[in-house]
């Protein structure tokens, strides 16, 4: 069992990861199918994994998708995170592949099941904090047609895993989302609000644009700072780039500098510039 399991399993103990039974988030369904399916994938051509992972990723950069697909399995047979990474987000984005949300998740649980928490690789630790991340948007929404149920409670205990232990911004985000709406647990304003602003603090623009909302005007009985709430919409703004996914930070941000005063602007501006002063 590897480390990340057992802490969880502690967590859950005592109450701090939504009582999930440690089987409950052990349970990678079909972890072992897209695994045992890659190992009879055999090649001479490859003499080791490592070296079907570096032909696969020639391949698909010289535009050989076939041949690259079967390199990278057999290479994810042999337990390269990376293989595995790039084989789970090719099959969640439908990219050269038919989109197979189930073999995605099968990719994301393999590069989970082999992080091991007292000898982590630090080089792969941005793609072990991303499948932390997906299996729990998985877990939390489900995959249709297929055994992977809604679990609300698990995704949180993975969003807080991701989120304590590799300081990502999206499971910030989405653990913050859950606590605001008391998915998988009790509703929590207090770490809602915490978590949803580490995420904004390292540039996540739904957390900041969410954030500015709230604090504009004084939802969920949060005093109001309307100056800082500009701040936030304001740099939520301007890394907003698609208008139709991002409508609502647009109109979010309009409606709020529509309603400001002059000081409650220029007080925002001077928070802008200290922010980006940090930053840099």
């Amino acid at each position: 069992m590897s480390t990340w399991v057992k802490r969880i399993g502690a967590l859950a103990l005592f109450g701090l990861a939504a009582s999930v039974p440690v089987a409950t988030i052990r349970a990678f369904e079909g972890a072992e199918s897209a695994a045992a399916q890659d190992k009879a994938i055999v090649s001479p051509a490859f003499k080791t994994p490592r070296a079907a992972l570096q032909a696969g990723l020639e391949d698909f950069r010289s535009g050989a998708s076939d041949s690259a697909i079967a390199a990278l399995k057999y290479a994810a047979a042999g337990g390269e995170t990376l293989a595995q990474w790039k084989l789970a987000t090719i099959y969640a984005a439908g990219q050269v592949v038919p989109h197979d949300d189930l073999k995605a998740y099968e990719y994301f649980s393999q590069i989970i099941k082999g992080f091991d928490e007292d000898n982590p690789n630090w080089r792969d630790r941005s793609i072990v904090s991303n499948a932390f991340v997906s299996i729990g948007t998985y877990s939390l929404n489900g995959i249709a047609q297929s055994k992977v149920m809604p679990d609300p409670a698990r995704a949180l205990a993975l969003f807080k895993y991701a989120a304590a232990n590799f300081g990502d911004a999206t499971a910030q985000y989405s653990l913050a989302r859950m606590y605001l709406d008391g998915a998988g647990g009790d509703k929590d304003l207090r770490q809602g609000v915490r978590w949803l602003y580490l995420a904004a603090d390292k540039g996540h623009v739904q957390a900041q644009a969410l954030l500015g909302q709230m604090l504009f005007s004084g939802d969920e009985g949060l005093p109001p700072q309307r100056a800082r709430a500009l701040m936030w919409l304001t740099l939520a703004r301007e890394a907003a780039l698609d208008s139709a996914k991002d409508q609502w930070i647009i109109d979010a941000y309009e409606k709020s500098l529509a309603a400001a005063s002059e000081t409650e602007r220029q007080t925002a501006l001077t928070y802008l510039e200290d922010h980006l002063k940090r930053r840099n």
